[in-house]
């Protein structure tokens, strides 16, 4: 069962199972209230230790790789984002402080804008209320 690789379901509570939880990625990602009731069972997820634990290190370096947090990946993948973000937006800022011409369209396109809005919405309204009176 540890070689199993595409298991995204498993709930072995009440099977009287005993012994270590194989070592792998797959098993110990499981939350630990689905081996519930299993008194046998030892390892991660649960915080039972099995016999023999601290001396062989393997909860020491299960801990550390749960302790990091973030994978790498996921790190460059905000950094990027947050590098993106500011670099768009002050692109755009920087166009609507530096032209003029562009600013003055951009602001014009907004007010008519919010006008276009509201008369849709009043109208709306109104025709809501004309079909209550109905």
């Amino acid at each position: 069962m540890s070689q199993m690789t595409l298991l995204s379901y498993l709930d072995v509570s009440c099977n009287n199972l005993s012994g270590r939880i194989p070592s792998s990625t797959q098993l110990q990602s499981f939350d630990h209230s689905r081996y519930e009731g299993n008194l046998g069972l030892c390892g991660l997820p649960l915080t039972k230790k099995c016999p023999g634990d601290e001396e062989s290190g393997i909860q020491h370096i299960i801990g550390e790789s749960e302790g990091e947090g973030i994978d790498e990946p996921d790190v460059w993948f905000y950094i990027g984002g947050a590098i993106g973000f500011t670099v768009g937006f002050w692109i755009a800022c920087g166009a609507l402080l530096l032209n003029r011409r562009g600013r003055y369209a951009f602001f014009m396109f907004l007010d008519s804008f919010e006008d276009w809005v509201y008369v849709k919405v009043v109208v709306f309204i109104a025709n809501l209320q004309k079909d209550e009176h109905r």
